[in-house]
């Protein structure tokens, strides 16, 4: 009996107690916590004070886990007179309240899609900001009194003590300058800040869009039908064309820019009261879309046809040049019309260069950055090779401005006997008739995407010469080939003890491109190309070339050119120009040398990397923006300029300035 009864009493503490205190927790659960006592307190409070509550209805109940409606902000600011404003609803204000209450349990800090928007967009915007500013003044430094847009903003809202402030610091005065160049406006969200880089012209960008803005409001129906509002819009408009004018940067807006800016924000605010016809400015922005996009294509043909026109027109400078020069050249005695040191023009211990050109300017910088860079210039040798027009004035130039202790040689491609057009494929079809329809008749004028082998540069012979190196220079074994469109930055002796392993030329492949594959420069729909080569093949650039004469002559390599160009007479398996005909000549015949003896793209590339550009042994203009002509890179003619003389007399009375 006594064994049944201490039974029970196990039973009663182990089973029967830990349910009566479970049950008894669980009421206490229920009961209302001080702190959610007072939140309904305070939305009972929020109900009563004359808002519609049926709207609080409407407001879509958000999970733990989904994105949070940040809470909307009161734009506070002081109102000129005469200018309306229109006071926000009443339902939108209790609808951003609870929003800012529902956010305030912490989790916002983390998930605010804000916030984290301002936090990761600020770095990529910075280096965006800097590439886009050097575009947009070459290289110059950042104005310093560039005046940031910003505006103050603030909003308090009596929803348990929460409050957003959008804070901006506005500097109205051109004259204040903080003496950074980066100044940043100032963004709080809640409790935090984030700092965004000011961009030099974001008062011109807002600007713009509130002209365009404006003239989207101009064409609806319930602006039209306001005649006053439609003047007033008018004038706000007119104001802001004349502040904007030709500035690209704040700092070139005048002094009212901000006040104008302000009062045509005002004026598109009651705009944006009166129109409620969205799906009307829908289709009017899709109209300005596509109307801007076909004013884009034709503008980009424009530029494309003016920029070809430009590169191949000599300026006035350099045509008065030779011409100066080839007068002086005739008025010297026979006696002086000679270089010195012709005894090394042979000599194949030296360095000997090849360069063919007939822009005397372009020739005297590659012959004096080369000479600038050079650890012993005695033992350079220059062969310059220029057309009938251009040989005196070449001559007079390298005899007023010797290369110092360096070798030079002008020669005259009307002396080369040896090639005539029953020897060389490509000056027979260069005299033909077809290629002078090709050039001068057949559809000049339209800027097709074949307008770049019109330029008459490829009717010159000086621009095939690479190809007959051996017959130039018979008893020299290697030889550096340079474009005169280059700059020589550092020593290039060195290029001279690279073993080329049995090919015959040494240049830096461009595979970093896809234009610069194969299939950019062969026609592979041609079964000849298509059974030889490799469409993705890299190809690699003329401008700085070591040419190894002696497996040139062993491999036959003016033969093969040859033979590739009669293949080529009716222009199906390449355009014009010699980089083709090169791939093709040299397929599996060049060494690929270290990209830091060559770097490309300064003549149409203005985001070539400025340390591949410092580190370069030579960079190369290639493309239409020489570094002579006006349309050149502002940015990269430093390079090439410093190794002009412009006090120099000839270029003085020529007026050619940096």
């Amino acid at each position: 009996m006594w064994v049944r009864n201490a039974v029970a009493v196990m039973l009663l503490v182990t089973v029967i107690a830990p349910i009566v205190l479970y049950t008894d927790t669980i009421g206490s659960s229920f009961k209302p916590s001080s702190s959610r006592t007072e939140f309904m307190d305070e939305v009972t409070t929020f109900s009563s004070s004359g808002i519609d509550s049926l709207h609080l209805n409407l407001l879509h109940q958000e999970t733990s886990t989904a994105l949070k409606e940040p809470a909307g902000l009161v734009f506070a600011g002081t109102t000129p007179a005469g200018v309306d404003t229109v006071s926000e609803p009443k339902e939108h204000k209790s609808a951003r309240v609870l929003s800012a209450a529902d956010d305030d349990d912490g989790q916002a800090q983390h998930d605010n899609p804000i916030r984290q928007v301002a936090k990761g967009g600020s770095k990529g915007d910075n280096s965006s900001l800097e590439e886009m500013s050097d575009d947009a003044v070459d290289g110059e430094q950042r104005d310093r009194g560039a005046r940031a847009t910003t505006s103050k903003q603030s909003s308090s809202e009596d929803a348990g003590g929460i409050t957003q402030d959008v804070e901006s610091k506005i500097d109205d005065h051109p004259g204040k300058n903080s003496g950074a160049d980066d100044k940043k406006d100032l963004v709080r969200f809640g409790n935090k800040q984030t700092e965004q880089i000011a961009v030099p012209d974001a008062r011109v960008r807002q600007l713009k869009d509130q002209l365009i803005q404006a003239k989207v409001y101009l064409s609806l129906p319930a602006i039209k039908n306001n005649p006053q509002f439609t003047r007033e819009l008018r004038l706000r408009i007119k104001e802001v064309q004349r502040v904007i004018g030709t500035a690209t940067k704040d700092s070139e807006l005048p002094r009212n820019s901000n006040e104008k800016l302000k009062a045509m924000e005002q004026t598109l605010t009651r705009g944006k009261q009166m129109q409620d016809d969205c799906a009307a400015i829908v289709r009017k922005l899709r109209a300005m879309l596509h109307s801007t996009e076909d004013q884009l294509r034709v503008h980009k043909k424009q530029t494309l046809f003016l920029t070809q026109l430009t590169a191949k027109t000599l300026p006035k400078g350099l045509h008065c040049l030779p011409l100066r020069l080839t007068i002086e050249y005739y008025s010297l005695n026979s006696s002086d019309q000679h270089f010195p040191n012709q005894g090394r023009l042979e000599d194949p211990k030296l360095y000997h260069y090849a360069l063919f050109s007939d822009n005397v300017l372009a020739a005297s910088v590659v012959v004096n950055s080369t000479i600038s860079n050079a650890k012993h210039p005695s033992k350079h040798v220059f062969h310059i090779v220029t057309d009938k027009l251009n040989y005196a004035a070449m001559r007079m130039w390298f005899l007023v401005h010797p290369p110092g202790k360096a070798t030079i040689q002008v020669q005259n491609i009307e002396d080369f006997t040896w090639l005539n057009s029953s020897y060389s494929p490509v000056l027979k079809q260069l005299a033909s008739q077809s290629m002078i329809d090709y050039y001068f008749r057949a559809q000049r004028a339209n800027p097709d995407s074949n307008l770049k082998y019109r330029n008459p540069k490829y009717l010159s012979i000086l621009n095939h010469l690479r190809f007959y190196l051996p017959e130039i220079f018979p008893k020299l074994d290697k030889v550096l080939f340079l474009d005169d469109d280059i700059v020589v930055q550092k020593d290039l002796t060195g290029l001279w003890s690279v073993n080329l392993k049995g090919n015959v030329n040494g240049a830096v492949e461009t595979c970093g491109e896809s234009f610069h594959r194969f299939h950019r420069y062969l026609n592979f729909s041609n079964p000849i190309i298509s059974k030889n080569f490799d469409p993705r093949a890299c190809g690699w650039a003329y401008g700085m070339n070591v040419f190894d004469l002696k497996e040139w002559k062993r491999q036959n390599i003016t033969g093969i050119y040859h033979t590739w160009q009669n293949l080529n007479h009716d222009r199906q398996l390449w355009n014009l120009g010699t980089l083709p005909p090169g791939l093709i000549t040299f397929w599996k015949r060049t060494f690929p040398l270290d990209r830091n003896w060559h770097v490309l793209g300064l003549g149409y590339n203005p985001n070539v990397n400025q340390r591949d550009i410092e580190r370069a042994a030579v960079i190369h203009y290639n493309g239409n923006l020489k570094p002579w002509l006006e349309i050149g890179i502002a940015k990269y003619r430093n390079y090439w300029a410093k190794y002009v003389d412009y006090d120099q007399v000839h270029l003085r009375d020529c007026n050619i300035n940096p």
